[in-house]
């Protein structure tokens, strides 16, 4: 397969400096702020975005250096395969979270919910439209007993590779 290469449009400034003892997911960081700095150029790429509560973050998980197609995930002692998790150490390590828009000044987007290591090289953002995003799942497979505990496991280092 050819190669794609994709440059961030901005960057993730949160209060977590390091991934160990953050939250895993946006329901486990409930009222965390954060912004997103927006590459001034893009600025006009977010008219209308105001009228969303809800965004769509895509980023690079740019502490991530390695990838394992079996993990131990943070919510389960059990490797599992990648893909059935949402771990950092992907072969495209490539993030997602919806957080909650509260405010955008000039390229600054301020956000609630957000549970991204300070820096993270932003690569997206989409509107979440409940109608489009909400799907009501029938199997949630591994996670199924193991998903109520986002609100008490932090991540730790297994993931990060900062050499």
């Amino acid at each position: 397969m050819e190669e794609i290469i994709y440059k961030p449009i901005g960057m993730i400034r949160s209060p977590f400096t390091d991934v160990s003892g953050m939250p895993i997911q946006p329901t486990g960081a409930i009222g965390v702020r954060g912004t997103m700095e927006i590459d001034a150029n893009l600025a006009p790429g977010l008219k209308d975005l105001a009228g969303f509560s809800h965004i769509i973050l895509i980023y690079h998980f740019h502490l991530s250096k390695r990838h394992s197609l079996k993990v131990t995930p943070f919510l389960d002692d059990t490797p599992r395969g990648v893909f059935a998790t949402r771990v950092p150490a992907r072969p495209n390590a490539i993030g997602l979270s919806v957080v909650r828009l509260t405010g955008i000044s000039g390229s600054t987007l301020t956000v609630e919910d957000v549970d991204v290591v300070d820096g993270t090289p932003l690569l997206d953002i989409k509107p979440f439209v409940p109608d489009f995003d909400n799907r009501e799942a029938q199997r949630t497979g591994w996670l199924t007993k193991q998903a109520s505990r986002v609100n008490e496991v932090r991540a730790d280092r297994r993931f990060a590779d900062l050499s």
